[in-house]
């Protein structure tokens, strides 16, 4: 993967930013250049991470160590900010109505239901058990990049594009919009250390409209990262466990 890539993320997101600066009002800016700059520097800590960092040594395959090291640096982060902040960006136990949690967590049971039997249909199978898969899938992803995506750079984006829209009791903005895409994105375009753009659109609307989009609804409507965190580890584990049926 080019260093450049994460660069090609954000410009990829450029026309909804600007779409989301040019509707939104009481907008700051600070806050967006903050998130564009975590962004890169998480980005670029990943890659660099899985380059020159790896635990092969000890018989990990996985991005274990900079996954590790995203995460120490956000809960750092979380950490020095204010009490009340740590809760608008999810770190907190304190939840929504019960009502609230019961519609993020049947909209996102809906899809990942749909996800199940697609994934049913298309995945190959036949794969063996790896223990290293299950532990990793069942932990890694969710911690680090539910706590990245909707903690901390959605945190960032709705200050800098405040929420303007209202559903069920439930503040969206442009940011929502932002994170959901850069999510799915992110797993579909790559530029290659050859520099060719290699784009899986397929993956990128899927993503957006299924795993992305009822993870960030689950995070919205429960008030906080424990529900996020659980779903997205919950997927990751299911699609292990479908490749080896």
């Amino acid at each position: 993967m080019s260093l450049f890539t994460p660069f090609i993320w954000i410009l990829i997101l450029l026309p909804i930013i600007i779409l989301a600066f040019i509707k939104s009002k009481n907008l700051n800016i600070k806050y967006l250049a903050y998130f564009i700059l975590y962004f890169l520097a998480d980005s670029y800590l990943l890659i660099l991470g899985k380059q020159y960092i790896n635990l092969e040594f000890i018989g990990l395959k996985f991005a274990w160590a900079s996954k590790l090291i995203s995460l120490s640096i956000a809960l750092i982060f979380i950490f020095s900010v204010s009490k009340s902040e740590r809760e608008a960006i999810g770190f907190t136990t304190k939840t929504n109505s019960k009502k609230q949690i019961r519609y993020g967590l049947l909209v996102f049971l809906g899809f990942t239901i749909f996800d199940i039997i697609f994934k049913l249909i298309l995945f190959p199978k036949g794969g063996t058990f790896d223990a290293e898969t299950f532990i990793f899938q069942a932990t890694m992803p969710g911690l680090s990049e539910e706590i990245l995506f909707r903690g901390i750079l959605l945190w960032m984006l709705e200050k800098a594009f405040p929420s303007q829209w209202n559903f069920k009791g439930i503040q969206f903005g442009w940011g929502f919009i932002i994170i959901t895409i850069l999510f799915a994105v992110m797993h579909g375009v790559v530029l290659t250390d050859t520099y060719q753009l290699r784009t899986d659109i397929i993956t990128i609307v899927y993503l957006a409209i299924i795993s992305s989009l009822s993870v960030g609804i689950l995070r919205k409507f429960s008030g906080n990262l424990i529900y996020p965190v659980l779903g997205h580890n919950l997927i990751n584990t299911i699609n292990a466990i479908i490749r080896i049926l």
